[in-house]
């Protein structure tokens, strides 16, 4: 059955997002580009709010961009490519290869964990994250743990009234100091 991963940019104190919005301190350097895109090139579809969403629509059009490098029009091609479901009360519309949630969060991701094709399910967002944790529908937890400090912001771990018991699957370090953790959901 394929998984429900949550993966992002996380400060050393577990931000993803700054107490001021910004994220710009999780630009990836090459090694970790790369390393992200061979993670994306792998999901089969990649579920996200309308915030998210509106955050990654750059990456629909950003290949008619000359002055980008291989990596980042790679990056490009394999994001406008992957299938994506959008959660939105507020979008009446959306653009690529992505569509609009019909059911809720258990119906989308039971219709995507049924269908035949190869790779994992990637859910995005902290909102919608932290819903899903508290449905129990994350398998794996892949935090890119960058070396900054941010004092506050968006929580990357859904604040949850249970704990949740994890086992570590994987563990990188990249030359840019940040740390890629892959942990399994114990069930």
């Amino acid at each position: 059955m394929r998984r429900v991963v949550y993966s992002m940019g996380v400060s050393l104190d577990g931000y993803i997002a700054g107490p001021d919005g910004s994220f710009a301190w999780t630009s990836p350097d090459e090694e970790l580009f790369r390393f992200v895109t061979d993670q994306t090139r792998e999901l089969a579809a990649y579920v996200m709010g309308r915030r998210l969403y509106e955050t990654m629509l750059y990456w629909e059009t950003a290949d008619e961009n000359p002055s980008l490098g291989f990596e980042t029009l790679e990056w490009a091609s394999v994001w406008r490519d992957l299938p994506k479901v959008v959660f939105s009360t507020t979008l009446s519309a959306v653009v690529g290869n992505a569509r609009l949630a019909t059911g809720s969060l258990v119906e989308e991701i039971e219709r995507l964990r049924a269908e035949s094709a190869d790779g994992d399910i990637a859910i995005g967002g902290a909102a919608l994250a932290g819903q899903a944790a508290r449905l129990g529908l994350i398998d794996e937890y892949r935090p890119r743990v960058l070396p900054v400090l941010v004092g506050g912001g968006i929580p990357f771990y859904p604040q949850s009234e249970h704990q949740v018991d994890l086992e570590l699957v994987e563990s990188r370090c990249f030359g840019s100091q940040t740390v890629y953790l892959r942990y399994r959901v114990a069930r």
